[in-house]
């Protein structure tokens, strides 16, 4: 029997709840397959600055440490209720970044999925919509403008100043297009390559090296695009995309258009993968204004276990079963409060209740 150490990080808000249901999957497919999970909960974020006066305190960094994976829930509180913690313990500084910088994990997958049957979730007409969204962002995730050297202060005229630099350099953008070409190779053979060269010379760069790489994969077709037009395409024409890559704030700004274009980014789960270790996450915030209700969907969480058993312990095909159970729960006409407005047609279910489904779901489903 293969056992796997899993760091288990609730996280704020919402967080605990839909962590929740995406551990009764985890349950399952410990019963449906020759495999043992042993989990290993930490605090992660805010909760963890509260109890233990740092947002990635040691006991958890110890336990990140000695995990096979980390499955990761969303963190951050309300602007007022952050006021509450020094700006450099809140927890995207105090915590998220710094596990970023630990681990590497400078790869982000992002998959934008909206099959047919679920177009009524988009703001998209159906006409746009086609027979469905199925793309896959790849963003460069340790480097640029967010992990540049950073410094304010008063200049010589006496007035307030902030200086960030974007920085990268050849191995950062080589390891990251390597990452968008293999899985370009597993799917459409065509990437989209996002970036500004017009004006930034950081672009330039990656384009520069994005040549050299593409020479050892003559399969995949590279299509160059600007990120503003990229931004107009996403709404106007989704479906030509299937793999796109870009660096780290563009695909910050991009992925959570995608989850515009789904219908929320409650809908889009995520993989942060390094070479010695990954996690996986909701790509949304905590919700803390719904925080408690049970009306929160723990698509983005059980997606992101989907992912983690796909590229953390090669179970690919109980990774397909995890995506269809959960659409399968939509398309019996069930949603959650967050997704869905009364009067939409759809059957109002709580965050628990949808995590039920989906394990009922899956167990109908064969494992191989």
């Amino acid at each position: 029997m293969k056992n796997y150490k899993i760091a288990i990080l609730a996280g704020d808000g919402i967080g605990p709840e839909i962590t929740a249901e995406a551990l009764k999957v985890l349950k399952l497919i410990e019963e449906r397959n020759d495999i043992s999970f042993e989990l290993l909960p930490a605090l992660f974020g805010a909760c963890a600055y509260f109890e233990k006066g740092n947002a990635f305190p040691q006991e958890t960094i110890d336990i990140c440490d000695q995990a096979d994976a980390i499955l990761k829930g969303p963190i951050g509180l309300s602007h007022e209720e952050s006021k509450k913690i020094p700006v450099d313990e809140q927890p995207e500084r105090g915590a998220l970044l710094p596990m970023r910088r630990r681990y590497n994990t400078y790869a982000n997958y992002r998959p934008v999925s909206l099959p047919k049957a679920l177009a009524h979730f988009s703001p998209l007409k159906p006409e746009v919509i086609g027979e469905g969204i199925d793309l896959i962002m790849v963003r460069e995730l340790v480097g640029g403008l967010y992990f540049g050297e950073k410094e304010t202060g008063i200049n010589e005229a006496g007035l307030r100043y902030v200086k960030e630099t974007l920085e990268y350099d050849e191995k950062q953008i080589t390891q990251i297009l390597h990452h968008a070409f293999k899985l370009a190779n597993k799917r459409k053979k065509v990437l989209h390559n996002i970036h500004k060269s017009n004006v930034l010379k950081s672009s330039v760069l990656w384009n520069e090296i994005l040549e050299e790489v593409a020479k050892e994969y003559p399969e995949v077709e590279v299509i160059n695009l600007l990120v503003d037009a990229a931004a107009t395409l996403l709404c106007l024409k989704p479906t030509q995309f299937d793999v796109m890559v870009m660096e780290n704030m563009f695909g910050d700004i991009l992925s959570d258009q995608g989850g515009g274009i789904l219908g929320s980014l409650g809908l889009m789960p995520s993989a942060c993968l390094g070479d010695e270790k990954a996690y996986y996450e909701p790509s949304h915030g905590s919700a803390p204004d719904i925080a408690g209700k049970n009306i929160a969907n723990p698509y983005s969480m059980i997606g992101s276990v989907a992912m983690m058993l796909e590229n953390s312990f090669g179970m690919d095909q109980e990774a397909k079963n995890v995506w269809a159970a959960m659409q399968a729960v939509f398309a019996d006409g069930y949603s959650t409060a967050d997704l869905s407005k009364p009067g939409s047609g759809v059957n109002m279910i709580g965050t628990d209740a949808f995590g039920d489904k989906v394990v009922e779901k899956l167990k109908a489903m064969p494992i191989a």
